[in-house]
């Protein structure tokens, strides 16, 4: 029993290892997607209490008890397996009712409206150089501090410090406007009263 509990652990710890890691860099290796998960209908936000992370922090959790114990405890088999068992289904529980309790409720797609880039007011941390040159921009969305790369929409340069506006947005680098052109625009094509 000692090499099942061995091999449970070590199987248990290098899923979870991947699944971390794959959570991060969504890592495909052949077929497998490692850092994605099956989605059952329950109702708990598409997953089932069954999934990839509460699987393997059980054999984790059965494994390294169970080993522990086998190796170095006065208990018998039978007693050790179900010490096993109890620690993996409650180490699967905590980690379930961590994920879908306190992180999943939190959790929502951004909309489309949430995400564009054109029509968001900036503010260039790196200076944009004239002639197509490349700089950097940084604003706010979704309640989060961003950067990106940009450049000047009519070619100009723009001083650091500068607030721009987006007007489009192209293959990961923002096509800016100065803020106060924009403005300026605006006055010239307000109707006469």
């Amino acid at each position: 029993m000692e090499t099942i509990y061995l091999v449970c652990f070590i199987v248990g710890l290098v899923l979870s290892v991947l699944s971390v890691v794959g959570g991060f860099a969504h890592l495909h290796i052949g077929r497998i997607h490692v850092g994605h998960t099956a989605h059952a209908h329950t109702g708990t936000h598409g997953l089932s209490s069954v999934n990839g992370f509460t699987i393997t922090a059980f054999l984790c959790w059965f494994g390294g008890v169970g080993y522990l114990l086998d190796r170095y405890s006065i208990f018998i088999a039978p007693l050790i397996l179900l010490l096993s068992i109890f620690s993996g289904l409650i180490a699967a529980a905590l980690l379930w009712a961590v994920l879908f309790k306190l992180l999943l409720p939190h959790e929502r797609e951004l909309t489309t409206e949430e995400t564009e880039m054109p029509g968001v007011v900036a503010h260039v941390s790196d200076s944009i150089r004239d002639n197509g040159g490349i700089g950097e921009i940084i604003f706010s969305q979704t309640g989060a501090r961003r950067s990106t790369a940009a450049r000047s929409e009519d070619g100009s340069p723009i001083q650091r410090g500068a607030e721009v506006v987006v007007i489009r947005y192209e293959r990961g680098v923002a096509y800016v406007r100065r803020f106060d052109e924009l403005s300026h625009l605006d006055e010239l094509h307000k109707p006469v009263t």
